[in-house]
C-alpha cells in the first residue's frame, strides 16, 4: 500500500488559508503543517515563498500578538513567553503601560479599594502573577488605588 505525498502546491494552499485568518509566526506556521503531514522541504520553501512575497512577516505577527495579548489583559512576562514558543526572540514592549493596565485588570476583577488583610491582598496579587505582571507592576496596582 502506498501513501500520497502531499505536493507543495497544496502546502501553499494550507499556508495561506492559515495566513488568510490571521497572522502566524513562521515556527507557528511550519508546525501546523507538519501536522497536516506535509513534507519538511516542502514546507521550507514555501515559508520562505511567503516571507519573499511578505505574505508571512514575523515583525507583523509579533506586532499583531502583542496587541493582542496587552488588550486580553495579559503582563509583560506571559506575553514574552508566548511570543519565545512561537519562535519570535527579539520584540519591544516599551511602548505599553503594563503599570497602569495591572491597575485596571485589579480594580475590574476586584473593586478599587486596596484590601485591608494579606490573604485578600495575596489573592490578588497571585492572580496578577498569573496573567504575567511583575512583583513591581503588581506592588504598583495597590499604589495607584
Amino acid at each position: 500500500m502506498t501513501t500520497l505525498r502531499k505536493s507543495r502546491e497544496e502546502c501553499y494552499s494550507g499556508a495561506m488559508r492559515m495566513l488568510v485568518r490571521r497572522e502566524h509566526s513562521t515556527l507557528e506556521l511550519s508546525h501546523k503543517l507538519k501536522n497536516k503531514d506535509f513534507d519538511q522541504d516542502d514546507i521550507d520553501s514555501v515559508i520562505a515563498s511567503l516571507i519573499q512575497k511578505d505574505y508571512q512577516s514575523n515583525e507583523r505577527f509579533t506586532t499583531e500578538f502583542i496587541q493582542m495579548r496587552f488588550n486580553q489583559g495579559k503582563g509583560p512576562i506571559k506575553i514574552r513567553l508566548d511570543l519565545k514558543q512561537r519562535g519570535i526572540d527579539k520584540f519591544d514592549l516599551s511602548g505599553f503601560d503594563f503599570y497602569a493596565l495591572a491597575y485596571k485588570i485589579r480594580e475590574r476583577k476586584f473593586g478599587q479599594s486596596v484590601p485591608s488583610d494579606f490573604k485578600e491582598k495575596a489573592k490578588q496579587q497571585r492572580f496578577l502573577q498569573s496573567r504575567g505582571f511583575s512583583f513591581e507592576h503588581i506592588n504598583q496596582s495597590f499604589k495607584n488605588a
